[in-house]
């Protein structure tokens, strides 16, 4: 049965390596290599996750299915220039064994929930060019595109 959890410091070292996958599979993706120069989760990734745990603007979720750690979420909160609270979702990522079981869902649904009880008016997050999954899957919580980045290799 999938679920989905505050992550603990006991938790870092599976988080680590589903943040280290999720960076290697979308490295390889269209507008990949320069996500992770610019906006992936820096190493060393263990550091940056106590950090998340630690700040009380920060959420690290862990998804399980039957208690096993198979997918993980990572939000925050950012004052926006009016004032107004925006959640980011910097990081969504699921193991290839357990896409389509619902993990991702739960995730997504508890990032929400806690952006919804801070006041934030609204969640972002990135879908890499051509990543049609990711699109759709945040589309089917409402999230569309309010904007795209272009960019030219020079």
């Amino acid at each position: 049965m999938e679920a989905v959890r505050l992550a603990t410091e006991d938790d870092i070292p599976a988080l680590a390596d589903l943040a280290r996958a999720a960076i290697a599979e979308l490295r390889e993706t269209k507008g990949g290599e320069m996500w992770v120069r610019t906006a992936a989760r820096p190493e060393p990734l263990e550091e940056s996750l106590r950090a998340a745990i630690a700040d009380p603007d920060q959420l690290l979720l862990a998804g399980t299915v039957d208690g096993v750690i198979l997918g993980y979420g990572a939000a925050r909160v950012e004052r926006l220039r009016d004032g107004a609270l925006l959640a980011v979702m910097d990081d969504i990522y699921v193991d290839h064994q357990a896409r389509g079981v619902a993990v991702g869902e739960v995730v997504m649904d508890a990032a929400l929930e806690w952006a919804r009880e801070r006041g934030c008016i609204g969640i972002d997050s990135v879908a890499l060019p051509g990543n049609r999954d990711t699109k759709n899957f945040f589309e089917r919580f409402g999230l569309v595109a309010r904007a795209i980045v272009v960019h030219k290799r020079l």
